[in-house]
């Protein structure tokens, strides 16, 4: 189906609508089967990993002294990133009425959603013992212990469980009018699964009023938290006195960071989902070409940001941070060329181009690149620094065992299993946002109608 700005919003243009979006719940076809027990497997494989690393102790990773963070860590922080944007673009889309964010939305809600369960997975993979997690919660216990408030690992804790239940919250609100649509096209045991998630909605104007307003409560109340979220996660690092670590300049870097990465990752699942359930029609070159406006943007902070960070350790030339700049540019220099490429150098000049902007292969490439970098990033941030300390004598090395690196691609597989999963029992776009525009398109016409109308009268 075209939605083309001519149509009026007619009974057969809502059914089509209706029809479109949710073709993705379709009975599954063998392919679907073979995509998601692929999945299934790596994240079998990864749980056997984690079997394993329990059964032996972190000492099967590459975990060592000095480099007590790894790729577990380094993992935490990328996914934790790649949560952020999500919700911080769908909420800030919202308050500011952008009209193109209609197709969007859902889906980069949903990746906020399943990205910071991810996340939430890797501090507990590397307790190492997963059972002292207890220790970690503010709650009483019968040995009268009480986790130390000042350390920051708790304020992750409560920061991510604070931000899984508020964006849980922001898309299952979003929601509600697509589960009382999908309620009134389904039977079976769909139609009573729908019906208990729909909560009785029957799309009355006092309902429709109350939605409203707690969908831009939300909106306004989401966005704060994410930007706590990630800087309570950099304070992880800045709140020590490592060489590197210790700077002011971290929660905004990161904030800034994990905004550009996951922009990048929701034009990737924009393509996928276009491609996949044939949304052609929905997902148009304009609303990759808004993305990538946002992304260029978002490009250009962090690179100032990234040289204002060079500058400063650069021209202060305090020996033991200069130290740990030497170390990370000659032993990691290809993976620092990689990610100032990925991240600034191809990214930036290429969107500055609106064909490549409106192109879906070239925005899907240069997502990818993006992605590639911040992870990049994100182990320059940890693992470099932590591997030459400010004491020789007990620098080391920090290689990746097949534990590690297994767990980290199941993490990948997990995301993409429940992602798939989501779009086969839900509306990967919603209907309702998609319907509110054409009704608004609709409105917008007849009135300039009318003026004409009135003018030539007079």
């Amino acid at each position: 189906m075209s939605m083309s700005d001519e149509e009026d919003l007619t009974p057969e243009k809502v059914e089509a609508v209706q029809q479109d979006l949710t073709s993705s719940m379709n009975p599954p076809t063998w392919k679907w089967f073979l995509l998601s027990g692929f999945l299934g497997l790596v994240v079998i494989w990864g749980a056997i990993a984690w079997g394993y690393q329990i059964r032996m102790g972190l000492g099967v990773a590459g975990i060592n002294l000095p480099v007590m963070w790894g790729f577990y860590i380094v993992s935490f922080v990328f996914w934790v990133g790649l949560s952020h944007s999500g919700t911080m673009v769908s909420a800030i889309l919202r308050l500011t009425k952008a009209e193109w964010r209609r197709p969007i939305l859902r889906g980069a809600e949903a990746m906020t959603v399943f990205a910071i369960m991810v996340a939430g997975t890797f501090p507990l993979i590397h307790l190492g013992r997963p059972w002292k997690l207890l220790y970690f919660l503010p709650i009483p216990n019968q040995r009268g212990l009480w986790p130390n408030f000042r350390s920051p690992l708790l304020w992750d804790i409560m920061a991510i469980t604070v931000y899984i239940i508020g964006s849980s919250l922001f898309l299952y609100l979003g929601m509600l009018p697509d589960l009382a649509i999908v309620r009134d096209r389904s039977s079976g045991w769909r139609k009573k699964l729908y019906s208990m998630l729909a909560m009785g909605w029957r799309g009355t104007a006092h309902e429709w009023r109350v939605f409203a307003r707690a969908s831009t409560l939300m909106a306004v109340l989401i966005i704060p938290v994410a930007v706590s979220v990630h800087s309570i996660v950099s304070w992880d690092f800045a709140m020590t006195l490592v060489p590197g670590w210790h700077s002011t300049i971290f929660a905004p870097y990161f904030v800034i960071g994990a905004i550009f990465s996951g922009v990048a990752a929701v034009i990737t699942l924009m393509v996928i989902i276009r491609k996949a359930f044939h949304l052609e029609a929905y997902l148009r070159p304009i609303h990759f070409d808004n993305m990538g406006k946002i992304l260029l943007t978002v490009s250009l902070l962090w690179s100032y940001f990234y040289f204002a960070e060079i500058l400063t350790t650069w021209y202060g030339h305090k020996p033991i941070e200069w130290e740990v700049f030497i170390f990370t540019g000659e032993k990691y220099c290809f993976l620092l060329g990689l990610m100032v490429l990925g991240n600034s150098f191809i990214t930036i000049p290429a969107l500055c181009f609106k064909r490549i902007r409106r192109s879906v292969p070239a925005m899907l490439l240069i997502s990818l690149f993006v992605n590639v970098g911040m992870f990049i990033e994100r182990f320059l941030i940890i693992v470099p620094i932590l591997s030459h300390r400010n004491v020789p004598f007990i620098w080391g090395d920090y290689r990746p065992t097949w534990v590690e690196v297994s767990i980290m691609v199941a993490a990948f597989a997990g995301f993409a299993l429940l992602y798939t999963l989501f779009a086969k029992f839900f509306p990967i776009v919603s209907i309702n946002d998609m319907l509110e525009g054409e009704h608004f398109k609709s409105e917008a016409r007849l009135g300039r109608a009318k003026l004409k109308t009135i003018i030539t009268d007079e």
